[in-house]
């Protein structure tokens, strides 16, 4: 295998850097030592003079210089000097050695206490999790100092350098960014350029994308490309309409099953996100073989941790409209299965039976069926996100909105503060009882400041969700559940008004009594619907 060395003397060749400015240092002999032909080593004798050297080059060439520091010693030396390289606007990018990762915990002699050490004057600061993600932190550098005008600093451990680097896995740093022009034009040619070699392109949307102009732009893009659309997992808002024909659905949080469904695809537009969030880490690569990845993003930190192989930073809806234009148009792909009609959808869920318990399917039915389209669905219920996403699809901009970071207590006062700052449109959040107890207290105001939203929790009593992931570890999961709670008691005790719904007509007579009143509704109403197990794997 390539060793994190080899890989990362490829990124400094990748992005022209051929000298390095050095005043050497025990830490850094396993980088230094038999540097290739190739690379020249520029020696001064304290390390102002490296950084000083290092910017002088940087401005005339207005490319980012590599500078290798010693430790606590050669970077305290230099923060004055990288102060005045950031003053001037002078892209840097800065190795720092440090002691040997396997001892670092007993802070043996050379181990640096490095975090901060530069104060505010980097542009940006890591020391790598793991030795494989060092040649990507250094790339990831390069960017970083390129957009940010500035030194940006990679701490790496001395026995990083000879670690091996699965090739398979990647670098989470794009190859190439660039940053588009007001009017987009260079940077829209070589995106539609790309796209109009592809035999078998493919979108993928994200949050950045859940605007009225960047969605209107894109629907125009992906018709004239004949594209599949597809959201990315995890997505905070929707980046696309997803009753359009061309919607094929969520991507999976899994590599091997998000490898499935990018397979036969030979280049994917990503817009208004990173390429590509997961969850759970499965061995193998990331995308398959013979994938070109662009981004587009307004969001550089999103840019600079993507797999991608050209990143644009550039605001979404002008660079996709300006991609549409130059487009040959194509025949649209075969209506993906996830584009048929709600009610094609809705009818694949059976009412339940006389005595049988509700499933959160059943009330995601009932809610299609009856929310307009203007509605703002909120949601925070993890175990059944998935069967909410293909019953409940988001039909306008700002359609679908959740929590972006996954901690809980989001959904319930979020859905409060959106009814308040723009009562003009219905509010409904659907909540896991667990969920909902994170942020409980939301509904005392939303009660007093007049948010007439409508919560409808569904309470099975536990962490569903959590309850799965320990099966799954084949472990017994040791807390306990709580369907001694009542988050009806609770929300009466706050001043919400609420109704306990254990029958799924009695569900679609208080449905049909409700969403009428979404529009103009000033008060809340809590629904607290006792819901059996609709765990799906996200």
């Amino acid at each position: 295998m390539t060793t994190v060395r080899e890989a990362t003397l490829d990124v400094l060749r990748q992005h022209g850097m051929h000298r390095i400015f050095a005043n050497p240092g025990s830490t850094e002999v396993p980088f230094l030592t038999d540097l290739p032909d190739d690379l020249e080593f520029v020696l001064a004798l304290h390390e102002g003079s490296v950084v000083g050297m290092a910017t002088g080059h940087a401005l005339a060439t207005g490319q980012p210089a590599l500078v290798n520091l010693h430790t606590t010693a050669g970077l305290g030396n230099a923060v004055g000097a990288l102060a005045t390289a950031r003053v001037n606007r002078a892209p840097l990018v800065v190795l720092v050695g440090q002691q040997d990762r396997r001892h670092l915990a007993l802070e043996p002699f050379l181990a640096g206490r490095l975090d901060g050490l530069a104060g505010a004057y980097p542009v940006w600061v890591n020391q790598p999790v793991l030795p494989q993600d060092v040649p990507a932190a250094v790339r990831r550098a390069w960017h970083e100092a390129v957009a940010h005008r500035g030194p940006a600093i990679v701490v790496v451990p001395m026995n990083d350098w000879s670690a091996p680097v699965d090739p398979a896995l990647g670098l989470a740093a794009p190859v190439t960014v660039r940053r588009a022009d007001p009017g987009a034009g260079p940077a829209a040619e070589e995106v539609a350029r790309l796209l109009d070699t592809a035999a078998n392109p493919v979108v993928v949307v994200g949050a950045g994308a859940d605007d009225r102009r960047t969605w209107d732009a894109l629907v125009t893009l992906v018709q004239r490309l004949g594209a599949p659309v597809w959201q990315e997992p995890f997505g905070a808002r929707a980046g696309f309409p997803q009753d359009h024909p061309q919607f094929a659905g969520h991507l999976p949080a899994g590599r091997s099953r998000l490898r499935a469904v990018l397979d036969g695809h030979d280049v994917a537009l990503v817009v208004g996100t990173g390429a590509f969030r997961q969850y759970p880490f499965e061995p193998g690569p990331l995308v398959p073989d013979g994938l070109t990845v662009a981004v587009v993003s307004d969001d550089p930190d999103e840019l600079h941790h993507s797999r991608a192989d050209l990143a644009v930073l550039a605001d979404p809806a002008t660079l996709c409209a300006a991609v549409a234009e130059r487009l040959a148009p194509r025949p649209a792909v075969a209506e993906p299965a996830a584009a048929r009609s709600p009610a094609t959808r809705e009818g694949t869920v059976t009412p339940p039976a006389a005595g049988e318990p509700m499933r959160p399917e059943h009330v995601f039915v009932a809610l299609a069926q009856r929310l307009p389209r203007d509605v703002v669905l909120v949601e925070e219920t993890p175990s059944s996100r998935p069967d909410l996403h293909r019953l409940l699809p988001a039909r306008e901009p700002r359609g679908f909105v959740s929590a972006a970071m996954g901690g809980l207590g989001f959904g319930l006062p979020a859905a409060a503060g959106l009814r308040l700052g723009d009562p003009s449109r219905p509010v409904v959040a659907v909540l896991g009882d667990g969920s909902s107890l994170y942020g409980i207290q939301g509904l005392w105001s939303a009660a007093r400041y007049g948010c007439g939203v409508l919560f409808v929790v569904l309470s099975n009593g536990r962490y569903a969700i959590m309850d799965r992931l320990a099966d799954k570890a084949g472990g017994k999961a040791p807390w306990p559940a709580f369907d001694d709670v009542s988050i009806h008691d609770l929300a009466g005790a706050l001043g919400c008004p609420a109704r306990r719904i254990t029958d799924h007509a009695d569900l679609l007579a208080v449905l049909d009594e409700v969403v009428p009143t979404l529009a103009e509704r000033t008060e809340p109403l809590l629904l607290d619907v006792p819901v059996g197990d609709g765990y799906v794997e996200p």
